[in-house]
């Protein structure tokens, strides 16, 4: 497998070559661009990941980051941000912080970088009908979309705005977790839920509430209707994955 990556910087900046040098003796196909709207969106037979090395930009390369922000969407490559905390600033001014992969203050761990790509390139091997589905349920689209970048990399992930949505999307796709938010208009997070409890195909479906509700008595409401965990969305993304990885391994050895 050719563990390839589009590099977005100048050449000839010091740390973009240093950047380039760390990951290709880390086994690395490094293909290097200007940070240049033309530059990119030409550039033949693009990488799935991109790293944008902020340390030579500035106000006058917004057009840059805004197309970077909307080709994202489109294109569906993997974006990661490299810079000081005031570029990754700049950075994150123009680009949708739910659509960026991860930020990397500089100097930059090359070593750290390249063990972060080596998990994506591993669940990128597997075939995506063997991957754990997940459906997001939540009203917040920011949130949807941060989730959906954050988990997309080992998991096939579905999204819903609504429980209405939620519900008819579940009575014709089978998924293996769902990920709820509590409060939502119309229908909230425990409304849902009953449903699925009530809804014979379903009922067994597990679920693990994502919300920014962290009362006592939020939890205790939904404890009857068995919810597999109880997440917060304050939680930092590396401790709310894990969660859901360990639910899925917990699961796999409950079922056996």
């Amino acid at each position: 497998m050719i563990k390839r990556v589009l590099l977005i910087g100048n050449q000839k900046s010091f740390m973009v070559n240093a950047i380039q040098k760390g990951l290709e003796k880390e086994k690395y196909a490094v293909e290097s661009v200007l940070p240049s709207k033309d530059a990119i969106k030409d550039f033949p037979d693009k990488p799935g990941i991109y790293l944008l090395y902020l340390g030579d930009m500035s106000e006058d390369d917004a057009s840059v980051l805004k197309y970077l922000n909307e080709a994202i969407d489109s294109e569906r490559f993997l974006l990661y941000l490299i810079g000081n905390k005031e570029e990754l600033t700049l950075g994150l001014k123009y680009i949708a912080k739910e659509k960026v992969q991860e930020t990397y203050l500089r100097p930059l761990d090359v070593k750290l970088l390249s063990e972060q790509l080596d998990t994506v390139f591993d669940y990128s091997n597997i075939d995506e009908s063997l991957k754990k589905k997940i459906l997001i349920i939540d009203d917040d689209g920011a949130m949807l979309r941060m989730m959906r970048t954050w988990l997309s990399v080992k998991y096939r992930v579905y999204m819903a705005s609504s429980g209405k949505i939620a519900l008819s999307f579940l009575a014709q796709t089978p998924v293996d977790l769902v990920l709820l938010d509590y409060e939502m208009p119309v229908m909230n997070g425990p409304d849902v839920l009953k449903e699925i409890r009530n809804t014979q195909d379903i009922k067994d479906l597990p679920v693990i509430f994502l919300t920014a509700k962290d009362d006592k008595d939020s939890v205790m409401k939904v404890v009857s209707l068995k919810p597999e965990k109880y997440l917060l969305k304050s939680m930092p993304k590396e401790k709310l994955i894990s969660a859901i990885d360990d639910f899925f391994i917990t699961y796999a050895n409950r079922k056996r």
